[in-house]
């Protein structure tokens, strides 16, 4: 089952494991319901009606369809930081930050690639369409600073977090535009992101 987000992003958090899975249904309707019919289109109703559960049942998690979004993008979050843990388990140590930025950026292109609904939502910070807020890649940020500080040995200071954000946001805005530029991801586009992020890193972390 897919990890629910956590209290905070909910009006009430789920206790009992049936409480967790319909949520997790909703949580999905939602998802699949970004991908068909875009945000303004989405409804709590439409939701509901595709996880088949009452109306009341989502309303008992979320006051409106922005707090959905906004759970389903905590839930990707979570999702991110288990593959980029898991992967780099299997590193086990090896490669150093080079190692751990590949794996950042594969996962990430990986959800935007099969992810319902990420294109839309990924982290919380398209919602509404065309907004662009700084809060979520300030979260995404401190969730590798915390993950990745003991991987590559360095302090997980506001150093190492401002290195983490510039990163972040480099590659934020260059991998929507290997979006806009073809559905998959252009992968020209891509490789420069990925030698910009490797130049960067390696003045700051080698």
């Amino acid at each position: 089952m897919k990890p629910v987000p956590p209290a905070t992003s909910l009006r009430r958090a789920p206790v009992q494991r049936r409480s967790a899975e319909r949520l997790t249904r909703i949580l999905d309707a939602c998802a699949d319901l970004l991908d068909e019919v875009g945000y303004d289109a989405l409804s709590t109703r439409a939701v509901a009606l595709r996880a088949g559960v009452p109306i009341g049942s989502v309303y008992r998690f979320f006051g409106n369809k922005r707090q959905m979004a906004d759970a389903l993008a905590q839930r990707n979050l979570e999702r991110f930081t288990e593959r980029v843990t898991e992967r780099l388990r299997k590193a086990a140590g090896e490669g150093g930050w080079r190692t751990a930025m590949d794996a950042v950026l594969d996962e990430y292109l990986a959800m935007k690639r099969t992810a319902p609904g990420f294109s839309l939502v990924d982290f919380g910070n398209q919602i509404p369409v065309g907004a662009r807020h700084a809060e979520p890649n300030h979260r995404v940020a401190d969730r590798l600073t915390d993950l990745l500080s003991g991987y590559i040995d360095r302090e997980p200071d506001e150093d190492l977090r401002r290195t983490f954000l510039i990163a972040v946001e480099t590659a934020d805005t260059l991998v929507h535009l290997a979006f806009r530029v073809a559905p998959e991801g252009d992968e020209k586009i891509i490789e420069e992101a990925r030698e910009m992020l490797r130049a960067y890193l390696s003045r700051v972390l080698d």
